[in-house]
């Protein structure tokens, strides 16, 4: 066959030179090496290459991260925003104007009381939209410079609660009801930006906070439009330089550190100027704790240089001294810490991530902490500080890093909360790659001590969660998350029944929060990397976190396949935030540039799906039953019986496929997809549901909710 030309369509975020890698899925030649050859510019942000022969697969790439899904084409063709057309087209083609259907209007925030009733929006807030450039700030450690001009860019901390206020709307939009924030309280270390290397949990960091953009600001126009504030709350761990007022944890000053092979007042690191000490402070030191030694709190407060003469206390050594030990600086000697309020059995490593009693004893890292969580002073001290934001407004709490508290202790500050506050909605991040099943099976090396069901129960026999009720404690679902990896991410639901026949090892497994990824893991390779499969396996996993038990939860982006494949967190010794899943994502937010996100297929199909579980309590809050799955599809019933609500579901991924759900109740079903209309006679209904779409057939139902979109339909 005769050769042909492409032509692609650059994002607006890719870098230049376009390149395009091919190659022939069966021959060895021709190929390109990766990451392939430049394509020739033809203005207006498009690029060609001709392809001498046909049969070749390639895909699109701009060298650094981002890149198309692999692609086949047999003829000249554009290639524009996932799409292919036989002829340039016209921007109103490439982005047709979008008619979203009305979002009815949200109960005010206190008259729901039920969390199953919400879905989330998770934000690492310095990474979302920056309405205050004024507050920005670097942190230390990862600084990325432009490679041209040597300048430092992309501040870590750039998104603010005032950028978050401009963008309420956008989150409403999308129609989610609850957004989760990363720990607002002020924070210290190097890399500090996502919130859990807590300094002082009482205050709010003034690096999110502005004039009239306060944090009770937030929460009081979060509620004006019907949206719930849940926060972040770090009980594990502190930062490594103590609790301002509190506790400190023995370091010198920062800014007399010198390098091996420097000279104070040399360093030269973007906006660290002279010395590592902070910036943005008049006397360059980076705490200003009350209970430090007195010599430490007079260097606080003189010597911005770092120049004048100091004697360690502990070595007896004169700083500043080039190359002197960067631990008296930055690290942590574990035997030194004060046992009133730290553990002091050194740093976890090795076997212990598998061991409850190192997980719960040794620290985290060297920038987390681990606290005597079972002191009644830090009781007090977290519990009283937690109290007050609640008192603000603050509608739920996720707690952090759960299985590194033993259990019993957690529920203690857990259950305090929610007597100061009841009706509180609390759910706990405990990690697990794999189902979490502990000693119950399913080839886990962990005991029930550390996995997320154990949180959930009060019993204490490990092999038997029906030991002990409910805690009211759940748990992010971790166990379900795992399966994606070789389920959905691989065009499947295979497999994906035998998670939600153990439902009943969890206190209450409609409270679960479900998730495809989230800043830490996500479903592909060792979990480190943003979802980086096809954009209808994400839609057939959202179909089925929409549809199945539990409270659905999306990482800011995903509505857009934002950073698809990148690593969730810095990966190599000098990535920067802008390489990773936690990259800025404000530009998809600017006023030039929203409409455009707004009109993405997987922006639309979520804000469809939130529609119709709004409308659907047994998509809230009915337990699943009749469950199963074969790979193409899968079906399930939701029966919200207390509610008077009653849903037959189907979920089709790749192909089409035909339902057939025996056992359900007699009457006329309205699917809240298609519209259409089924009388089940003799307890049976049948359906068919096409690729990557769904079925909600619910008796009695409101008929379609939404308008059909690329998946579903």
């Amino acid at each position: 066959m005769p050769g042909f030309t492409l032509h692609f369509k650059k994002p607006a975020d890719w870098a230049e030179p376009v390149l395009i890698h091919y190659w022939h899925p069966v021959k060895s030649q021709p190929h390109t090496p990766w990451p392939g050859v430049p394509m020739r510019a033809e203005g207006g942000g498009w690029f060609c290459f001709p392809l001498e022969e046909a049969g070749l697969q390639f895909l699109f790439n701009d060298g650094r991260g981002r890149q198309t899904s692999d692609l086949a084409w047999e003829r000249e063709g554009w290639f524009a925003d996932g799409r292919w057309f036989d002829h340039p087209p016209t921007q109103e083609e490439i982005h047709p104007p979008v008619r979203s259907a009305p979002l009815p209007a949200l109960a005010p925030c206190h008259a729901r009381t039920d969390f199953r009733e919400e879905t989330i929006y998770f934000l690492i807030t310095t990474r979302f939209y920056d309405g205050d450039p004024g507050n920005n700030f670097f942190c230390r450690d990862r600084i990325k410079f432009n490679p041209a001009t040597g300048a430092a860019e992309d501040p870590h901390w750039r998104g603010d609660f005032k950028g978050l206020i401009q963008r309420l709307d956008y989150i409403k939009d999308l129609g989610f009801t609850a957004i989760w924030i990363t720990p607002p309280v002020e924070n210290r270390s190097g890399l500090d930006y996502h919130g859990y290397h807590a300094y002082d949990w009482t205050r709010i960091d003034p690096r999110l906070e502005s004039p009239g953009a306060t944090y009770q600001d937030l929460i009081d126009a979060a509620h004006a439009k019907g949206i719930k504030i849940i926060q972040d709350v770090v009980v594990n761990h502190s930062c490594q330089y103590g609790i301002r007022g509190q506790v400190h944890i023995d370091h010198l000053p920062i800014k007399y550190y010198v390098p091996q092979g420097s000279a104070p007042g040399r360093v030269d690191h973007g906006p660290y100027q002279g010395s590592l000490g902070n910036y943005a402070w008049p006397n360059r030191d980076d705490i200003d704790n009350p209970v430090a030694p007195e010599w430490y709190r007079e260097r606080h407060a003189s010597d911005p240089d770092g120049v004048e003469p100091l004697i360690d206390p502990k070595t007896g050594e004169t700083l500043p001294k080039p190359g002197y030990n960067p631990g008296r600086f930055f690290g942590v000697d574990a035997n030194q810490l004060d046992p009133d309020w730290y553990h002091q059995e050194g740093f976890i490593c090795g076997g212990d991530w598998e061991s409850a009693h190192p997980l719960q004893h040794k620290h985290l890292a060297g920038d987390c902490i681990d606290l005597a969580t079972g002191r009644q002073n830090v009781k007090d001290y977290l519990i009283g500080a937690i109290n007050r934001y609640l008192d603000m407004g603050v509608d739920a709490l996720r707690i952090d890093t759960v299985k590194h508290i033993e259990r019993d202790n957690l529920l203690e500050y857990v259950n305090a909360w929610k007597a100061h506050k009841p009706g509180l909605f609390v759910f706990g991040e405990n990690l697990v790659k794999g189902y979490g099943w502990g000693d119950l099976g399913g080839g886990d090396n962990g005991p029930s001590q550390i996995r997320p069901w154990w949180y959930t129960r009060l019993g204490h026999d490990p092999r038997n969660p029906n030991a002990g009720g409910d805690s009211g404690f759940p748990q992010l679902d971790f166990g379900l998350f795992s399966t994606f990896r070789d389920t959905v991410s691989k065009g499947t639901y295979g497999g994906t029944g035998q998670v939600f026949g153990m439902d009943w090892i969890y206190g209450d497994a409609t409270q679960l929060v479900t998730f495809l990824q989230n800043h830490d893991v996500g479903p592909d390779n060792d979990f480190k990397y943003r979802f980086k499969g096809e954009a209808w396996m994400a839609a057939a996993a959202y179909n089925l976190i929409w549809t199945a038990r539990g409270i659905p939860c999306l990482y800011y982006g995903e509505e857009v396949e934002f950073m698809k494949g990148a690593p969730q967190d810095v990966a190599g010794e000098k990535d920067t935030l802008d390489q990773t899943g936690r990259a800025y994502f404000g530009d998809y937010l600017a006023g030039d540039r929203i409409a455009h996100t707004q009109a993405h297929p997987l922006y639309q199909h979520i804000r469809r799906l939130n529609l119709i579980r709004r409308a659907i309590p047994a998509l809230q809050k009915a337990r699943m039953e009749r469950v199963a799955e074969w790979g193409g599809g899968m079906s399930f019933v939701r029966d919200y019986s207390v509610g008077g609500s009653y849903a037959v579901v189907g979920l089709a991924i790749g192909g089409g496929q035909d339902v057939r759900v025996e056992g359900v109740r007699p009457g006329l079903y309205r699917d809240a997809v298609t519209g259409q209309e089924i009388h089940a006679a003799h307890g049976v209904l049948g359906f068919h549901v096409k690729g990557n779409s769904a079925g909600v057939y619910v008796l009695d139902g409101p008929g379609k909710i939404g308008e059909d979109g690329v998946y579903l339909r």
